[in-house]
Order: C-alpha cells, then structure tokens, then sequence
C-alpha cells in the first residue's frame, strides 16, 4: 500500500463529489449548456482518475510514485482548466486542457510499463 497516492486519490475523489454537486445544484441555472458540459467532463475525468490512484495506492507495486505524479498533475491541468474555463468562459484555456490529458496518458502508460517489468 502507498499511503501517499490513497491519499491523493481519496482528496481527489472528495474534491470530486463536492464539484459535481456544486455542478449539480448550483450552477445548473447558471452556466449554458457547453460550460456543463465542460464541467461534468472535468468531473468525470477526476473521478475516474482519483478511482485509479485509490486502486494504484492499494496496490503494491513498486516504483509506482512517478506514475501517480503525472496522474495527479494531468487530472489537475485537465480538470482544472476545463472548471476555470466554464466559471470563467475563457476559452483560451482550452489549449492548455490537452496537456494535462497528455499527462494522464503518460501516467498510464509509465503505469502498464512498470507492471510489465514486474
């Protein structure tokens, strides 16, 4: 067990369940369709990152930190540009959202990498 990515994965998925509800009830007549939109992607992307690390957290593979670095990272570039991007409507952060999915591919394929050399 890796003490420090259940504990990014665990502050990830709560920060997650509270904007989703936040999205839910209290922008919901507040922000147009396409801003939702990009805040329920956000939502959903940290979600399904946080569940990732919880799983990496738990279990025991070695030298998993560097993988857990770039998922963290990317799911707070991605997610976090996109949150910004429908508070603010500066769309100009679109471009920066990309690299935080970059960082995420990264982070999974250093994962699968590292548990293909055991």
């Amino acid at each position: 067990m890796n003490r420090s990515i259940l504990i990014a994965g665990s502050l990830l998925a709560a920060l997650g369940v509270a904007l989703g509800a936040f999205g839910a009830h209290g922008l919901r007549n507040v922000l147009g369709a396409a801003e939702l939109g990009w805040w329920n992607t956000a939502v959903q992307y940290q979600m399904w990152h946080a569940t990732g690390l919880l799983a990496l957290g738990a279990w025991r593979l070695p030298n998993a930190g560097s993988a857990a670095v770039l998922l963290v990272l990317g799911t707070l570039v991605f997610s976090g540009s996109l949150y910004v991007m429908a508070l603010s409507g500066w769309r100009m952060l679109g471009m920066i959202t990309p690299i935080g999915g970059t960082l995420m591919i990264a982070g999974w394929l250093l994962l699968a990498w590292r548990a293909l050399r055991g």
